[in-house]
């Protein structure tokens, strides 16, 4: 099997309900050495298309729609020649970002999107964000999962767009099913695994309520 992960870090703003926060995103092109998939396109379309590299571009997938995770995505899209894929309950969050263009194609529950000899199957993740989703790539053992789940719980709710009960319902029914020794790449921070998050459910539901 020839398909590996590369990443990279871009910074920059994420900015919601009037504020503004310096924020890291990671960035991880799924691939091998002649075509990829793009997850996520946070701040800086140049170094994105600096780890692509000349490979072909399946598409840009997009974990959600909060700004900093697609306000390079129409750079991006113009400099690799990929289609953007987007829930399409997140249109509210992407036409903060994005008033005047639309993304490609809509990415569905269950969908799988065939990329270097693995599948990448959508989990829609709902909670962070109405029409966030995760790519799961079982051939690898690994997960993307946006802002849906990080090393220690689940992502942030407290802002417009997002519930707490909800994301714990996403977690639980769509993650923590997975097996145990899955990792997770995250949208911030770290990389974890599911086996290290699923004790602690019972902690995040103690600490959200």
């Amino acid at each position: 099997m020839s398909a590996r992960i590369d990443h990279a870090t871009t910074s920059g703003t994420f900015e919601l309900d009037g504020g503004s926060w310096d924020v890291d995103n990671n960035v991880w092109v799924l691939g091998d050495d002649t075509e990829c998939v793009v997850i996520d396109a946070p701040h800086d379309a140049a170094a994105i298309a600096a780890v692509v590299g000349d490979r072909q571009v399946r598409a840009i997938l997009l974990t959600h729609a909060h700004s900093d995770h697609v306000d390079a995505a129409l750079d991006l899209r113009e400099r690799v020649g990929a289609p953007l894929h987007l829930h399409p309950d997140e249109a509210p969050v992407w036409e903060l970002t994005h008033p005047d263009a639309r993304w490609d194609e809509d990415l569905a529950d269950g969908q799988r999107i065939e990329v270097a000899g693995v599948t990448v199957e959508v989990l829609h993740t709902p909670g962070h964000a109405p029409g966030a989703c995760c790519f799961h790539v079982p051939e690898l053992g690994v997960v993307f999962s946006g802002d849906t789940l990080f090393e220690g719980g689940p992502g942030a709710t407290g802002r417009s767009f997002s519930d707490f009960d909800v994301i714990v319902e996403s977690i639980t029914e769509r993650l923590l099913t997975l097996p145990e020794d899955t990792t997770v790449y995250t949208g911030h921070g770290g990389t974890t695994t599911i086996g290290a998050e699923a004790p602690h459910r019972q902690e995040w539901i103690d600490r959200g309520h």
